[in-house]
């Protein structure tokens, strides 16, 4: 079984910083920090209602950080892939 993520509240703050931009919707924020869509709208409903009392969580940065990371090395490896098949594929069409 997973463990739970638990985010800061800066970082919870900053996502729903993101949404408030005009032209961006919530799911796309959501996808790019990393999280589920219905999580960063849960934040922002709980935001709205609470001002003072939101995002009182345990969540650290170091954890934060190290969950950043995760993401940007599975990004970094996509793209490492996708151009490795690329230069085979134009190998193998030059021979």
């Amino acid at each position: 079984m997973s463990r739970r993520r638990k985010y800061s509240p800066e970082f919870k703050r900053e996502a729903i910083a993101l949404t408030r931009q005009p032209g961006v919707s919530c799911r796309q924020i959501a996808l790019e920090v990393g999280i589920n869509p219905n999580l960063l709208s849960r934040w922002r409903r709980e935001a709205d209602a609470e001002t003072d009392k939101a995002f009182k969580g345990s969540g650290s940065p170091r954890d934060e950080e190290v969950a950043c990371l995760k993401r940007e090395l599975a990004r970094v490896k996509k793209e490492r892939d996708f151009l490795r098949e690329a230069a085979v594929f134009f190998a193998k069409e030059s021979s």
